[in-house]
């Protein structure tokens, strides 16, 4: 071994497993305030109960293609290739997409399911004005 690669080894076994597995990035994304999200969360659960609502991938492009959807929830674990083809039907049938800042896990458990929820239209909001608090915050 060389003495540089001798240094990097030993740096390599006092940090330890942190060193290897150190996937992280330097910058964090730019957060909401917690309180937006708690919002945001508040109003799904509403519309979850009054209103109706189009949960998952294939069902939010049927409601998308057929003008049915006033608001579109997407996850931020989407792939991004089927994010960018939702908004573009999003911007066909002029309705509003929101960018949910959590997981398809946590996008799941705001709207009070047990599996994930990738995306989310819609179709009445019911009792909530979350179409309107959204569109004031844009």
């Amino acid at each position: 071994l060389s003495r540089t690669e001798d240094t990097k080894r030993r740096a390599r076994h006092r940090i330890g497993p942190l060193y290897r597995w150190s996937g992280f990035s330097a910058m964090a994304p730019p957060k909401k305030s917690k309180k937006s999200v708690e919002n945001l969360n508040s109003r799904l659960q509403l519309v979850m109960k009054s209103g109706k609502v189009a949960l998952g991938y294939k069902t939010s492009l049927k409601t998308l293609r057929s003008n049915k959807s006033k608001l579109v929830l997407i996850a931020n674990n989407t792939p991004p290739l089927r994010k960018s083809e939702v908004e573009y039907y999003a911007m066909l049938s002029k309705c509003q997409v929101i960018h949910y800042n959590g997981s398809n896990v946590d996008l799941g458990t705001a709207c009070g399911k047990y599996f994930r929820v990738s995306m989310l239209t819609v179709v009445d909001p019911g009792d909530s004005d979350i179409i309107r608090s959204t569109a004031d915050s844009l």
